[in-house]
């Protein structure tokens, strides 16, 4: 990865509390961003911006919760923040860990909220600004599950199967001079997601999954998406054992069916 690439860029981050969304903000304070990073944990968001400014001296936070604040005002004070905004990467999302017979009506609307609408709505307020400025980015943190079905995820797989299938077609209708998408699908990374999944109910998964116990390392996933994001890439698989299986689907269907049910129901 060139070491100037993100050097004065100004990059929004939601889901910057935790995890990948932390690793990001972090990797790329070494490489001099300019950073916005944003998630409803303010407290979190601040020790994340302390750990940014001892290699950056430009990192905002913008606490928000993009399922109920307005999203139009957000994208505004985002702007203000430092005038322009080159990236955009859409990061913040929930996980769940439930059967679809046991899962509510109110969880599989909370997912598609939080997972698709909130980074359609935010990309969507920053499009006339990357057309008026005839550059930007936009990056979208999908998941294998939104390349294939895995149990326990029925809502989640379905809003990031959405959110393939919306980024995927504006990369092809998008008329705007200098404007990409990255999708990324990452499989198991090894970050807390599993502790906020939410069960049937709503209520908090509050375990720690021995897949994701096992997951790819956060730095090298944040590392392999930046270094996607600097080659303009469309769309980058970071997985695994995940890999095979969504090759499995391809290729050998049955075989993907057993395998997936199997592993996916074993708790």
């Amino acid at each position: 990865m060139g070491m100037k690439y993100f050097a004065d860029k100004v990059i929004w981050i939601t889901g910057a509390s935790s995890g990948l969304g932390a690793e990001l903000a972090l990797q790329l304070a070494k490489e001099k961003a300019r950073l916005i990073l944003s998630a409803r944990n303010e407290t979190a968001l601040q020790a994340v911006q302390q750990q940014c400014l001892s290699y950056t001296t430009h990192c905002v936070v913008l606490p928000a919760d993009l399922v109920k604040d307005p999203l139009a005002p957000l994208t505004s004070e985002a702007l203000r923040a430092y005038g322009h905004i080159d990236i955009l990467i859409n990061n913040a999302g929930v996980t769940q860990r439930s059967l679809a017979v046991d899962t509510t009506p109110e969880v599989d609307r909370r997912l598609m909220e939080i997972n698709f609408f909130a980074p359609v709505s935010l990309t969507k307020h920053l499009l006339p600004h990357f057309r008026e400025r005839q550059s930007g980015h936009v990056i979208v943190v999908s998941s294998m599950a939104g390349l294939m079905g895995f149990p326990l995820r029925t809502a989640y797989s379905a809003a990031k199967h959405a959110l393939h299938g919306y980024f995927e077609t504006l990369q092809v209708e998008h008329t705007i001079p200098g404007l990409h998408i990255t999708i990324v699908s990452p499989g198991r990374v090894n970050t807390p997601i599993s502790l906020h999944a939410l069960t049937g109910t709503g209520s908090l998964h509050n375990q720690m999954d021995k897949g994701q116990q096992n997951g790819i390392p956060v730095e090298v996933c944040a590392a392999r998406i930046l270094t996607a994001i600097e080659r303009k890439k469309r769309h980058v698989i970071i997985a695994r054992n995940e890999k095979l299986l969504w090759w499995l689907r391809k290729f050998i269907p049955p075989l993907y069916y057993s395998i997936a049910r199997k592993a996916g129901l074993k708790h």
